[in-house]
Protein backbone atom coordinates (compact mmCIF):
# COMPACT_ATOMS: atom_id res chain seq x y z
CA UNK A 1 0.00 0.00 0.00
CA UNK A 2 1.20 3.17 -1.13
CA UNK A 3 1.74 6.06 2.13
CA UNK A 4 0.31 8.50 -0.48
CA UNK A 5 -3.31 6.87 -0.78
CA UNK A 6 -3.16 6.63 3.15
CA UNK A 7 -5.52 9.03 4.56
CA UNK A 8 -4.34 11.05 7.48
CA UNK A 9 -6.13 9.39 9.56
CA UNK A 10 -4.89 6.16 9.33
CA UNK A 11 -1.84 7.62 9.23
CA UNK A 12 -2.32 8.80 13.24
CA UNK A 13 -3.77 5.45 14.27
CA UNK A 14 -0.78 4.00 12.58
CA UNK A 15 2.23 5.92 14.31
CA UNK A 16 0.26 7.13 17.82
CA UNK A 17 2.68 9.70 19.46
CA UNK A 18 2.81 8.72 22.81
CA UNK A 19 3.48 12.18 25.04
CA UNK A 20 6.46 12.82 27.48
CA UNK A 21 5.43 11.86 31.00
CA UNK A 22 4.34 15.80 32.19
CA UNK A 23 7.31 16.94 34.06
CA UNK A 24 6.70 19.56 37.41
CA UNK A 25 7.96 22.52 37.25
CA UNK A 26 8.81 25.48 39.43
CA UNK A 27 8.84 28.68 37.73
CA UNK A 28 9.77 27.72 34.74
CA UNK A 29 12.24 25.06 36.34
CA UNK A 30 11.93 21.10 36.15
CA UNK A 31 11.95 19.65 39.76
CA UNK A 32 14.08 16.76 38.22
CA UNK A 33 16.86 18.41 37.12
CA UNK A 34 17.42 20.25 40.58
CA UNK A 35 20.73 18.85 42.13
CA UNK A 36 20.22 18.04 45.98
CA UNK A 37 22.29 20.81 47.05
CA UNK A 38 20.83 23.95 45.99
CA UNK A 39 22.54 27.40 46.16
CA UNK A 40 21.73 30.87 47.65
CA UNK A 41 20.96 31.87 44.70
CA UNK A 42 19.33 29.03 42.82
CA UNK A 43 16.98 29.17 45.71
CA UNK A 44 16.55 32.41 45.31
CA UNK A 45 15.65 32.48 42.01
CA UNK A 46 13.38 29.63 42.12
CA UNK A 47 11.24 30.97 45.49
CA UNK A 48 11.46 34.14 43.43
CA UNK A 49 12.72 36.05 46.66
CA UNK A 50 16.02 37.92 47.35
CA UNK A 51 19.56 36.28 48.52
CA UNK A 52 19.21 38.22 51.75
CA UNK A 53 15.62 37.05 52.17
CA UNK A 54 17.07 33.37 52.10
CA UNK A 55 19.78 33.88 54.31
CA UNK A 56 17.66 35.14 56.99
CA UNK A 57 15.49 32.27 57.16
CA UNK A 58 18.03 30.26 57.63
CA UNK A 59 19.12 31.99 60.25
CA UNK A 60 15.35 31.95 61.92
CA UNK A 61 14.98 28.15 60.88
CA UNK A 62 12.58 28.61 58.61
CA UNK A 63 15.00 27.24 55.76
CA UNK A 64 17.47 25.28 57.42
CA UNK A 65 21.14 25.80 55.25
CA UNK A 66 24.19 23.38 54.95
CA UNK A 67 27.65 24.86 55.89
CA UNK A 68 30.26 23.88 53.29
CA UNK A 69 33.59 24.66 52.93
CA UNK A 70 36.14 27.14 54.78
CA UNK A 71 34.48 29.91 53.81
CA UNK A 72 30.83 29.07 55.45
CA UNK A 73 28.97 28.69 52.03
CA UNK A 74 25.55 27.96 52.56
CA UNK A 75 23.64 24.81 50.61
CA UNK A 76 20.01 24.15 50.69
CA UNK A 77 18.24 20.81 50.61
CA UNK A 78 16.11 19.85 47.60
CA UNK A 79 13.69 18.58 49.74
CA UNK A 80 13.67 21.92 52.16
CA UNK A 81 12.91 24.16 49.65
CA UNK A 82 10.00 21.95 48.00
CA UNK A 83 8.54 21.98 50.92
CA UNK A 84 8.07 25.08 51.39
CA UNK A 85 6.84 25.01 48.04
CA UNK A 86 4.29 23.03 49.31
CA UNK A 87 5.66 20.16 46.93
CA UNK A 88 6.23 16.99 48.52
CA UNK A 89 9.21 15.57 46.87
CA UNK A 90 8.03 12.19 45.37
CA UNK A 91 5.49 13.96 43.57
Amino acid sequence: MDIQNLSQDNLVQQNPITPAPAQKKVNGVSIDSLPDLLTVAEVADLLRVSKLTVKRWGKRGKLPAIRINARGDRRYRKEAVLWLLGIQAGE
